[in-house]
């Protein structure tokens, strides 16, 4: 079936969701600790301060952008129940293209297992980032509240991500890192509704969770959709308002407007009964600390 937009156009091939398995009981995960370290201002790169320097405002006065890492996650073990996720691949093209252009050296990383998903977390999380400006990692998977898959199984967001924060990434530290993930975060369906027209920089110490964005495809809950031809909504809806904003906007300003898309010009078109004419809102969770604009 055919998803049609807010503005009348017609995508080819159907919508279908980044979830668990219909209806299904979520797996227990485990592991829920929670990381209370507190890292020394010393190791942040702003002790030698440009001429131009805004205490509002990442500094980008580095030799690059630095790293755009992408997880496509397309083809699961039956063991997990998973179906494979069609045209993810168009979204994985579309993330690619669109960070290169924004001065970033992009990694694509293919079908990967929970022990290769984290393996390769740690891997790029204790590389050198100090000449960079900031991080950004793109997850196309399928997932539930709080958690991400494999190939293989789910793991925990939180434990996936745990090695770039604080000491476990200092050359991060005090930059922005990015994480959007497409992926389901629950079995809800929203059904939309009708509506009328109508003074000091830095302290000595700052907490671990700083300087963290995470974009997530919808609100939590609900289902992530993703059209079989065309990409998801959310990916897609990002990648066209950063090539336009970019350089311009502030980043929490372009993705009110990745918002406003996918809010306002997506509706699902499927042929399982009760899964039409159904509505999706992402959700950004910023721990950012200043201004970030990506260059033109």
């Amino acid at each position: 079936m055919a998803d049609a937009d807010g503005g009348g156009d017609v995508q080819s091939g159907g919508d279908t969701v980044d979830a668990l398995k219909w209806f299904s009981k979520r797996p227990a995960a485990a592991g829920d600790g929670k990381n209370a370290e507190e890292i020394d201002s010393s190791s942040l790169s702003v002790s030698t301060k440009p001429a131009n320097y805004d205490p509002y405002r990442y500094r980008m006065d580095y030799h690059c952008m630095g790293t755009c890492l992408i997880v496509n996650n397309k083809n699961f073990h039956r063991s997990t129940g998973m179906s494979d996720r069609k045209g993810t691949d168009v979204d994985a093209a579309s993330v690619m293209e669109t960070f290169k252009k924004l001065g970033y050296k992009t990694r694509l990383a293919n079908d990967q297992t929970v022990d290769q998903m984290e393996k390769l977390m740690l891997s790029v999380s204790a590389e050198d980032h100090s000449q960079s400006a900031s991080f950004v990692c793109v997850l196309l998977s399928h997932g539930d509240e709080g958690v991400i898959y494999g190939t293989d199984g789910l793991v925990k967001f939180d434990s996936l991500i745990k090695c770039f924060k604080g000491s476990g990434c200092k050359s991060l530290v005090g930059k922005p890192k990015l994480f959007f993930i497409q992926a389901c975060r629950g079995t809800a369906l929203d059904d939309g509704i009708e509506t009328d027209s109508t003074g000091v920089e830095m302290s000595e110490r700052i907490p671990v969770e700083a300087d963290f964005l995470y974009c997530y495809s919808a609100a939590p809950g609900y289902y992530s959709w993703r059209n079989m031809s065309n990409g998801s909504w959310f990916i897609q809806s990002l990648c066209e308002m950063l090539q336009r904003f970019s350089g311009d906007l502030e980043l929490m300003q372009v993705l009110t407007r990745v918002n406003q898309k996918v809010a306002l010009q997506f509706e699902s078109s499927s042929t399982m009964p009760g899964f039409s004419n159904k509505k999706q809102i992402p959700s950004v969770v910023s721990m950012l600390t200043k201004d970030f604009y990506f260059p033109k």
